[in-house]
């Protein structure tokens, strides 16, 4: 008859179902009671008049009567229905398993169960979990305010559309108003199961009085220590009871506080039972139902108290207890905790030292972290709701971050030699418990069939173990063992049983120590998760950043602070089948906690990091060679003996005099910020990740795209550039400062495994683009504007002139001031390291810029032809004529014009041309073996081969860094500029007509004082020796559009300018001619830059001697100048 009541399975089910049902309530109540998730039909306003007649009619609802109430359900009564079926279902699952968890308590109640958990622990502890279960169910139910209005809703949507009501309706609803005041319902329910209630209970005497003990008897005893007794350390951890010995404390009190309310007779008429549960009160505040969901354990039991006869004296107890429990509660738990974190700290040294000792100690490490887990659970719950005390510093602990860190290291060796505790483990049922068990059960003078049926099996499958088993990593399970031992503990257990188990204690202690030792080869992680899971901080995210935010503030727990993200790994554990519809909240709320924490974590060391990379940047910078003059200045006073400055003046320290310590305790501001950087590196070697729910995260990366975004940030700052002032930092100071930066970030290597060198080419690759990964300015762009701006602009005006001699710009002496040196931004130093800083990408970006500014003074300068269009024809069909081009040049208007435009795109292509030599050295020193072959394919390339191929090559070495014939991005934007309202051939005409412009402006050059060429600079004053440039690679760009002949157009623009600058000549009494022989000079410039013309081409058109006494003029002049 026993064996037919199936106690084993119907506990084991009704308890994976409670909690299911448990987990549903409490996603009822969060969901109505949150605004934002709340049910609809609950937040209509039509529906409040139903609402409110429900609730004050519940459960005799009329639904005839007052039908006016109810309309607003009568016209929606099918998605009334359909909104409101999955709360009714959910109801009915309590009331299901109410009605088994009723039959299963009479069933037990009938067998006269023996409960006892030294003996039969499984059974015990199914038995009081299942109350509790059921107990924390009833009271979450009483706790959803809108379960009325819902299954009211429900049943009228029913009725009206099916005609009758929900047969389990009526009984439902009872139920409800039955449980409006749940302790006492429960209360008066219970009285029958008393006497089980009571003896479960009264089992844990020996086991919860040891668990909670206060931490000097833990310290006395050296509670979890390896080393207090080295001669045993390789002797197995065992004990009669070990299961208890991890027994959580939390359910312990659970069970007590709970089943005593729930069976108070025996507080007055048991005196062990009243001191268990005074023990019980005394240990804190508040119990945990489910997730955030609290019991205030003492109002509780004074209220049920407070309405029956005769419990005068336990309230006095209450009142005592909880007294007891404001004064010392909180100290107790403090140092508990305290003691634990060196306790965790010495275990994982031990054990990680010799990871062979987690076989026969893996009790030790299950203990320890059950222990721990107890002390995080209750300072969380009861810093949530934290009382008014004198001394609230007990409920705050800075220093939760070590707890938690060897926690999670404990876990993470325990999956690691998983393979060592199971080879132990295997050795250990085979060749000791399988044979301790036989003697046992030789030893027993009865023994029923089904009884030895079991047993047998037990030393048949234990005896059958093996060690290759392991070595060939085989998959045990062994989880029938156990539930073969939970059926026996029941058909044990009940009275008159054939083998009493209360009569057998060996037997229940063999197979308890076997329960243990299966547990470890098939579902240790499932014990580590008993033992350690944490997922409750996911329903406390408060308390959770606040622990977090007081650890951090401590310098010795900075190394700890990784733990606060793992855990996070927990929260997954902590949802059920039965309510899969908070998985998705639950995800998103515990990604959104781990990332705030990881990116604080990261914030923290990237804030280090940089600060140490700018510390180092300063020294540097206090090297660089413009800090140098005052220490020269400094030798030239003492060499000449001038008197030394007044004892007022502070004397400058020399660079390096920071590293000058004469006593090492003296800790300077460097020292504490690579002691707090080798602090919060040791947290990322918590683990290189780790999964929350299906997302990996990894704690370093983090970190990377943290210093990616500040370091972004910093060289943008670093460039110092001001839109208002025009102000900017020189790029070779920028370059040196970044130089700094890398080399201090690559020190971060040492610390922790992460690739600076990744970090830093992203970095830096991003700031060649225009815009970084953020979408904010970069230095490309800001260097791009301010030679735009700034240099290039004021080159236009003449204010500032390229100088080919130095290979840069110069200032000129003039009464506008620009504000800065052109030579200090654009010498080759300077451009080489904006080409090192902007790279190929960037001089790309500035290539484009450039062009922009181009095409619009090719725009420009087509309008001028376009308004001499008639005149320019004329002067192209009589450029022989000397006495038609002499009234003909009379006519045509805005040369100066165009030779201004002109010169701006020769000084924007002076420019490019620069940047790309720059660019080109830079590349040569990093890549020789790339440039080698671009160069050659330049090379390669003749006049003769197809423009494409011609085009693509010349991208390729543009981008390289190498001059073109033809230059691909000139082409690229001439190109751009071609619309449908003019065809090829008018284009055409405007290029040739511009030339023609050109070369009969180029006298009035003469007129300008300003065109007087200057040998020192090795160009004219006003810029117009980049004409030369200018003239040349437009007219190749626009030819090459067209597809014309270059040569053959230049050479014609040759014989013009030669014509007309020879006519410079016959005017030896006129003004025009005052800076003739500058302006011979250009033929020349002209010629030499240009790979289409030759001196031969020149000297046909333009006698060499003019040339010769054009330059013996400039040069004299030179000379003269400096004498």
């Amino acid at each position: 008859m026993d064996y037919q009541q199936k106690l084993a399975e119907k506990l084991t089910i009704l308890n994976e179902r409670g909690n299911g049902v448990l987990i549903r309530m409490n996603y009822i109540k969060k969901i109505c009671a949150d605004p934002k998730t709340r049910p609809p039909l609950l937040t209509d306003k039509a529906m409040e008049p139903a609402v409110k007649y429900i609730n004050k009619k519940f459960p005799n609802i009329d639904f005839r009567g007052n039908i006016q109430n109810l309309t607003s359900i009568q016209r929606q009564k099918s998605e009334v229905l359909a909104a409101t079926s999955s709360y009714y279902n959910s109801f009915l699952d309590v009331k299901e398993f109410r009605d088994h968890v009723y039959e299963l308590l009479n069933t037990i109640d009938a067998c006269q169960c023996f409960f006892d958990i030294a003996i039969n622990f499984d059974f015990t502890k199914n038995y009081l979990d299942l109350i509790i279960t059921y107990t924390s169910v009833i009271v979450m139910l009483s706790r959803i305010d809108d379960k009325k209005a819902l299954i009211g809703m429900f049943n009228c949507a029913h009725e009206m559309t099916n005609g009758s009501s929900d047969p389990s309706y009526p009984r439902l609803g009872q139920m409800f108003v039955e449980y409006e005041h749940p302790w006492k319902k429960l209360a008066e329910e219970f009285g029958p199961h008393t006497r089980s209630v009571t003896g479960a209970l009264l089992s844990l005497k020996m086991v919860y009085p040891r668990r909670n003990l206060p931490a000097e008897q833990w310290r006395s005893a050296q509670l979890l220590s390896l080393l207090s007794a080295p001669a045993a350390m390789l002797d197995p951890a065992c004990c009669d009871t070990m299961a208890c010995e991890y027994l959580s404390m939390e359910v312990m009190e659970r069970w007590i506080i709970i089943g005593f309310l729930l069976c108070h007779t025996s507080l007055n008429t048991n005196q062990a039972s009243q001191e268990l549960w005074k023990m019980a009160l005394r240990s804190g505040l508040y119990l945990t139902l489910i997730r955030d969901e609290v019991v205030n354990i003492h109002k509780v039991s004074e209220d049920l108290f407070d309405c029956i006869k005769g419990y005068s004296k336990r309230i006095a107890d209450i009142k005592e207890c909880r007294e007891h429990t404001l004064v010392h509660s909180g100290a107790v738990h403090r140092e508990r905790r305290q003691f634990l974190r060196g306790a965790m700290k010495e275990l994982f040294k031990v054990l990680e030292d010799e990871p062979g000792l987690l076989g026969p100690k893996a009790l030790f490490v299950f203990m320890a972290l059950s222990f721990s887990r107890d002390e995080v659970l209750w300072l969380v719950r009861h810093s949530e709701n934290m009382p008014k005390i004198k001394t609230p510093e007990d409920y705050i602990d800075n220093q939760m971050a070590e707890l938690l860190f060897y926690m999670e290291k404990l876990r993470g060796l325990m999956k690691k030699y998983n393979h060592v505790v199971q080879r132990y483990h295997v050795q250990y049922l085979a060749q000791f418990d399988a044979l301790v068990l036989n003697d046992t059960i030789q030893n027993m003078y009865v023994c029923p069939e089904e009884e030895s049926v079991l047993l047998s099996s037990f030393i048949s499958t234990l005896s059958a173990l093996s060690v290759k088993q392991v070595e060939n990593k085989e998959e045990f399970d062994l989880r029938a063992i156990r539930l073969d031992w939970l059926r026996l503990q029941a058909y044990t257990s009940v009275s008159k049983a054939p083998l009493p188990i209360k009569e057998y204690h060996d037997l229940a202690k063999v197979m308890n120590m076997v329960q243990f030792h299966t547990r470890m080869l098939d579902s240790a992680e499932e014990l580590l998760h008993q033992t350690s899971e944490l997922s409750i901080l996911c329903f406390y995210p408060r308390v959770f950043e606040k622990m977090f935010g007081q650890s951090s503030e401590e310098m010795n727990m900075k190394r700890y602070l990784m733990a606060f993200p793992s855990v996070c790994s927990h929260f997954s554990l902590c949802g059920d089948p039965l309510c899969p519809e908070e998985t998705e909240a639950m995800e998103k709320k515990s990604l959104r906690l781990c990332v705030t924490l990881l990116e604080q974590i990261a914030k923290l060391t990237s804030n280090v990091v940089l600060e140490i990379c700018a510390e180092q940047c300063n020294l540097n910078d206090q090297l660089q060679p413009k800090h140098s003059a005052e220490t020269i200045s400094a030798a030239r006073h003492r060499k000449q003996k001038k008197p030394l400055p007044k004892k007022g003046e502070v004397q400058k320290e020399k660079p390096g005099a920071e590293s000058q310590r004469k006593d090492r305790s003296i800790v300077t501001n460097v020292d504490k910020m690579h002691l707090m950087l080798t602090e919060l590196c040791s947290s990322y070697s918590l683990c290189s990740d780790f999964i929350v729910f299906d997302h990996i995260v990894v704690p370093t990366e983090f970190l990377i795209s943290h210093l990616e975004t500040r370091l972004s940030e910093i060289i943008v700052r670093m460039a110092n550039y001001n839109q208002t002032t025009q102000e900017i930092a020189r790029p070779s100071e920028l370059l040196a400062g970044l130089r700094t930066y890398t080399a201090s970030l690559h020190c971060l290597s040492s610390y922790i495994n992460v690739d600076v060198t990744r970090l830093v080419k992203s970095v830096l690759l991003q700031q060649t683009q225009p815009l970084d990964s953020r979408g904010g300015q970069t230095i490309t762009t800001i260097y791009i504007n301010w030679f735009l701006e700034s240099l290039l602009r004021q080159a236009s005006n003449s204010v500032i002139v390229h100088c080919p001699t130095m290979h840069c710009f110069v200032n000129q002496t003039t009464d506008s001031d620009p504000g800065f040196r052109a030579e200090e931004f654009s010498d080759i130093s300077e451009l080489h390291a904006l080409a090192e800083l902007i790279g190929p990408y960037g001089v790309k970006f500035l290539s484009e810029h450039l062009m922009w500014h181009i095409t619009s003074q090719v725009g420009e300068l087509k309008k001028l032809v376009i308004e001499n269009m008639d005149t320019l024809v004329q002067m192209k069909n009589n450029f022989d004529k000397p006495e038609e081009m002499a009234n003909l040049k009379k006519r045509l208007t805005g040369g100066e014009n165009v030779l201004k435009r002109m010169t701006i795109i020769g000084v924007i292509l002076s420019f490019k041309s620069m940047a790309q030599d720059c660019l080109k050295d830079i590349l040569n020193k990093h890549c020789p073996y790339l440039m080698g072959p671009i160069e050659c394919l330049r090379d390669f390339i003749s006049p003769e081969a197809d423009i494409k191929v011609t085009l693509t090559v010349f991208e390729l070495a543009t981008a390289a860094g190498f001059r073109c014939d033809i230059d691909p991005a000139l082409v690229a934007a001439i190109s751009s500029m071609h619309t449908e309202n003019t065809s090829i051939d008018e284009e055409y005409k405007l290029s040739c007509l511009l030339l023609v412009y050109i070369a009969m402006s180029l006298p009035t050059l003469a007129l300008d004082p300003n065109s007087f060429y200057s040998q020192g600079h090795g160009g004219h004053n006003n810029n117009i020796h980049c004409l030369a440039t200018a003239i040349n690679q437009l007219a190749a760009a626009m030819f090459t559009v067209q597809n014309k002949n270059i040569e053959q157009h230049l050479k014609e623009f040759l014989l013009l300018a030669s014509s007309t600058l020879l006519q410079l000549g016959q005017n030896v009494e006129r003004v025009e001619s005052k800076n003739r022989e500058s302006v011979y000079l250009l033929l020349h410039m002209i010629v030499e830059e240009s790979p289409f013309l030759s001196q031969d081409m020149l000297e046909s058109c333009f006698p060499y001697v003019l040339l010769r006494n054009a330059y013996r003029e400039v040069f004299k002049s030179f000379i003269v100048t400096l004498g």
